[in-house]
């Protein structure tokens, strides 16, 4: 059995979605990061950077940190997602979610959702960073179905929980035709509905 460890971030439905899709039965257990529950000694022993999400694979006592490798562990082990033949494009576009589309994306939460008027100069940047994100989406995704070609990967897994967060960013996800395409038919797969309500509350996937 699977154990996450997790609060309700886009890192963290990152997981859920991709233990729905695979199959897995797993058990939720929440680290209240408003609390700082992720900086108490126990979970820095299985997560040195003190963030969520973090697995534990009961079925060999072995726990994983950094949602990336967490997902490319799980598409291993389930043979789901992440193809053999197809690893070296799945794992760039993963990794620009990872170094990119996410750490930009999650500055323009700070400054213009949590804390707007705090700093017009990075208010700004990332508004500005985040505006070019969707364009390169975009342009990705008229030319292909999903990030890393015709078949759903890890890659759109990965990626998908942050273009949910549309609603903060005040860019327009509609004005992006083929972002908003693949964003529906994400929307659309039942895991991915299942995954999105990490916390079981009734969590609904905001429209486009």
């Amino acid at each position: 059995m699977i154990e996450l460890l997790t609060a309700n971030t886009p890192n963290g439905k990152k997981i859920s979605i991709m233990l729905e899709e695979i199959g897995f039965v797993y058990k939720l257990t929440k680290i209240n990061i408003n609390k700082d529950e992720q900086f108490k000694p126990e979970f820095k022993k299985i997560s040195p950077f003190c963030k969520i999400p973090v697995i534990i694979d009961h079925d060999n006592n072995q726990s994983l940190f950094e949602s990336g490798a967490i997902l490319m562990y799980l598409g291993e082990k389930s043979g789901k997602f992440y193809h053999k033949n197809s690893r070296t494009i799945i794992n760039q576009w993963l990794m620009g979610q990872m170094a990119y589309v996410g750490p930009m994306l999650g500055q323009h939460h700070q400054f213009h959702h949590y804390n707007p008027g705090k700093s017009q100069f990075g208010e700004k940047r990332y508004f500005e960073i985040s505006t070019r994100i969707y364009k390169e989406l975009d342009d990705r995704l008229s030319v292909s179905r999903f990030l890393s070609g015709s078949e759903y990967t890890i890659a759109d897994i990965a990626t998908f929980p942050w273009i949910a967060r549309h609603e903060w960013h005040d860019i327009g996800l509609k004005r992006y035709k083929h972002l908003t395409r693949w964003y529906e038919e994400i929307s659309s797969r039942e895991a991915v509905k299942k995954g999105f309500d990490l916390l079981k509350k009734g969590e609904q996937i905001p429209k486009p």
